[in-house]
Order: C-alpha cells, then structure tokens, then sequence
C-alpha cells in the first residue's frame, strides 16, 4: 500500500503540493489525473522518493521511501522525459538494472524486447520521443517492480503500442499484484485501465475514488421522439449533460433507476437505451456537484 499523509511540496514561492492525504492499495491501477501544472509530476516524484516532501510522508508498505534502499528497491518511476546518458541503449542500461533492480528478470527482458519494435544496441537519445518511452518502458517492466510510476507514459505512442502498454500493465497487476500509478491529463487513456482515479487541481486532491463506485448512480441514456420538444423535457431529473439531435437526445442523468424511468417512460419515446459512460462524463457530474469547472482543470 501506499500511504500519503499530509504531503507538501514548494519551489521557491510556489506551492506545488498542498496537504495531500490519500491511499493507494496494493495490486491496483490507480490513474491520477489534472491539467499541466497541476502537480502530477511532483506528486509521483515524491511518492518513488525523488524528491524529499518538505511537509508530511509517503510511506510504501509501512516504510519510508525517501532515501530508503530497500523501498527504491522495489519501485520505478519513468517520468514524462526519461532520461538516459548520451551512449546510453538500451542493452547496456540493462546491465545497469541488473545491479540496482533485486527481481530483474532476464526472460521479461528477452519476451519485451521481442515484444516492442526497438534496437537495443541503439543509442536512445537518438530515437524519436515515443521510442524512447519504449525503451524506458522495457528497462522498468522486466525490473518487476512492486510499485511502478508513469508519468504521461502514452503520450507519443501509437494506438497499437499504447493497447500493447495497457496490456502488459493488466497482467502484472493481475499476476505479481504489482501498483501502477499513472498521471496523465487525458481521460480517454485511463478509463479502461484503471481502478482508482483521482484528480490534481492547484497541488490539491479534489476527487479521489474508486472507479466502480464513481459509476454507480450516474446513467446515461439514449431516447427518441416522434417529434422534438420545444423546451428541455428533463429538467425534472437530476440532468448532467443533455445533447440533442433533432429527435434523438443523449442525456446523463444522476439518481437510481427507479427515480427516471418511469418518468422517461411516460414521455411516451419510440425508443430508449442505456450507453456506457465515459470517465469524463463521470468526471464532469462529480466535478460540477463539487462546485468545480471541468474545463478549467483538465
């Protein structure tokens, strides 16, 4: 598990983390969200010991990360640029691991390699960006770490590698119950991977919670009509979000099923179903409840 209490972190006059309080458990995805300057960074930075908080602790399965061999051990952080020495490749970054990294697997070593279309004996800062990300990505996931921080780590990668990433994270989380946590500004990347999901505003958690729970009492429907109404015919229900094609609505409604559906029903539509939500669209009804605007966070 990992444990953040109280985390503060300041550059000169800025406050990039304030107060952060929450935890991840073990074994799951924990997907961490917010705009650019939010202090995602920051916050994986502290939380794989990078950096010394200036307030509060992070401690991983009861210890203390910052300069703690034993804990750094078992974790790996691959941050938005990574960053590798200018004769760096990836066949002798790996001898490096070996001597850092206690549960460095030679075969998953072997198997990603195969698995990712990349010359080891190349130099890596000659790749292009989403390259690289591979390269950092082989090196961190044949480690089998415990605990692994991504930050912005499908930002350059084409769709075929990003599902291949997704994929390969699933399975040790599933196999060896290992912790991901990934700090992305996109929503659309996270919503199939995740477990947990919280969202960084201003150095602050403003939304921290598990994904299925999120979901529950939040719906969205399809529904047409012979004809369209002249005004909103659902301003009854608790309404999210409403987009209208000539007779055809999409609405996002809060509230259990028993509280809408007979009221849909007796608008007499020619037709109604229910759609998967996407994590915006959860975002958005948890952000506007909180009295926040999504758009001016993500």
């Amino acid at each position: 598990m990992i444990e953040i209490k109280n985390v503060t972190k300041s550059f000169d006059s800025l406050d990039a983390l304030d107060t952060i309080c929450f935890n991840i458990p073990k074994g799951s995805v924990y997907g961490l969200l917010g705009s650019n300057g939010s202090g995602k960074s920051t916050l994986l930075r502290v939380m794989s010991g990078v950096f010394e908080p200036d307030g509060g602790e992070v401690r991983i399965d009861g210890e203390r990360v910052f300069e703690n061999e034993m804990v750094k051990g078992k974790c790996i952080f691959v941050p938005d640029f990574p960053y590798f020495y200018n004769n760096s490749t990836v066949e002798n970054t790996a001898q490096l691991y070996r001597k850092i990294y206690p549960d460095w697997s030679e075969q998953r070593f072997a198997d990603l390699c195969q698995m990712f279309p990349i010359n080891k004996r190349a130099k890596i800062i000659s790749m292009s960006k989403g390259m690289q990300r591979q390269a950092a990505l082989i090196l961190a996931l044949s480690a089998q770490p415990d605990y692994i921080f991504l930050d912005e780590i499908f930002d350059g990668l084409d769709p075929v590698v990003r599902q291949l990433v997704k994929r390969l994270i699933a399975d040790d989380v599933y196999s060896r119950k290992m912790t991901a946590v990934i700090a992305s500004h996109n929503l659309r990347e996270l919503e199939d991977l995740c477990d947990y999901v919280g969202l960084l505003h201003r150095g602050k958690i403003i939304l921290n919670k598990e994904l299925d729970n999120v979901k529950q009492g939040i719906h969205k429907i399809q529904i047409a009509f012979k004809k369209a109404f002249e005004n909103n015919p659902f301003e009854d229900l608790n309404l999210v979000k409403c987009e209208q094609k000539g007779n055809l609505y999409n609405i996002v409604i809060k509230g259990e099923e028993s509280e809408y559906l007979d009221y849909l029903q007796s608008l007499e539509p020619v037709f109604m179903e229910s759609l998967p939500l996407t994590l915006e669209e959860i975002f958005i009804s948890e952000m506007e409840v909180a009295g926040y605007d999504i758009n001016n966070i993500l």
